[in-house]
């Protein structure tokens, strides 16, 4: 079965739904962060789920 990576140059293209901020990629955690929003929104499969309710708050 074949691993499902992100692909970094997606990075370039989004930005955080909430602020419009640019994202950053934790690859241990699989998350997409927004410093200005303090959320992080999951990866799954390789696909960025990019909705303020699917992200986890950030302390």
């Amino acid at each position: 079965m074949t691993e499902n990576k992100f692909d970094r140059r997606m990075l370039e293209a989004l930005v955080c739904p909430q602020t419009r901020a640019q994202l950053t990629y934790d690859a241990k955690t699989q998350e997409l962060v927004c410093k200005a929003a303090h959320l992080a929104y999951p990866i799954r499969n390789g696909i960025p789920i990019m909705l303020v309710d699917e992200a986890r708050k950030l302390d």
